[in-house]
């Protein structure tokens, strides 16, 4: 999707590839799994340490739940970056089964409405004093949100040809330079 804007994109694996970027996508997938990493990799304080400090960071679906302060149903042995001033809820729609689409007003998008798919997403329950909600379901559950430098989404808008949340994290890293 990145490129597809005409946005340089390259992999972070170690500490040291931090040093080539201007912010990081942290897609989804297992949680769990992408937290045990990015501390095998010596990649957790550099990051908290650089989210703190400005450094623009962008949580899809599983990276939202790494980004939260607290997630409602981790496990003991789930590290988080823990940066991110909301709770999240884990597979708060279901299993793979019950994955679904949405149409999203989101304002900072503009009009049409963006397209969301959710795949066993999380649903951002608290929102600290200072994050904002971008976008919401009919019902009212928040399903993305920004604080500051980050932002975190509870579908995949990877998984769409609609670039737009990819070009508002492009445009949030060049006002945080």
């Amino acid at each position: 999707m990145l490129r597809t804007i005409g946005v340089e994109a390259r992999e972070v694996r170690l500490p040291r590839d931090l040093d080539q970027i201007d912010g990081l996508i942290i897609p989804g997938g297992e949680s769990t799994t992408i937290g045990k990493l990015l501390v095998s990799f010596g990649l957790m304080d550099g990051l908290r340490e650089r989210a703190r400090t400005g450094f623009p960071i962008y949580g899809t679906c599983a990276g939202a739940i790494v980004l939260a302060k607290d997630v409602e149903g981790r496990g003991v042995d789930q590290p988080l970056i823990g940066v991110l001033d909301v709770t999240i809820q884990r597979n708060a729609f279901g299993r793979q089964v019950d994955s679904f689409e949405a149409n999203l007003a989101v304002s900072v998008l503009g009009e049409p409405p963006f397209h969301a798919v959710f795949i066993r997403a999380p649903i951002i329950e608290r929102l600290g004093a200072d994050v904002e909600a971008l976008a919401r379901l009919e019902d009212g559950t928040v399903v993305a949100v920004q604080q500051r430098n980050l932002l975190a989404t509870s579908f995949h808008p990877e998984l769409t040809t609609d670039g737009r949340f990819h070009r508002y994290f492009a445009g949030l890293i060049e006002r945080c330079q």
